[in-house]
């Protein structure tokens, strides 16, 4: 029973790498990986973020939204740069969080 147990605990731990690997393996993740990876770079020359301050180099036009590197990059909070809205499918809705909606209509 022990050995049967550890061979389907094997099966199932590579079914779930294998389809991580698969979607971090496409083309269009690899580019914008890179986008993301080449913002930070830039942001750490110039002393804007340093490794483990819990900051993202967010894009202003979200990669997902057809953003690029030049047109802009702000840092932000980790929390608030995941804040967006999405759909069923992880992607994007509105790139206005839900403390920024809540600021639009107190204002009103």
């Amino acid at each position: 029973m022990g050995c049967a147990g550890f061979v389907q605990l094997l099966v199932v731990n590579t079914i779930g790498v294998n389809m991580a690997t698969k979607k971090r393996g496409t083309e269009e993740q690899k580019k914008k990986r890179a986008q993301r990876n080449k913002a930070r770079r830039k942001a750490t020359r110039e002393g804007k973020v340093t490794k483990g301050d819990g900051k993202d180099v967010a894009h202003k036009k979200a990669l997902d939204k057809g953003g690029k590197n030049s047109d802009g990059t702000r840092v932000e909070t980790a929390s608030r740069n995941r804040s967006f809205r999405r759909d069923s499918k992880n992607n994007l809705i509105s790139e206005t969080s839900k403390r920024e909606r809540k600021k639009k209509t107190s204002k009103a």
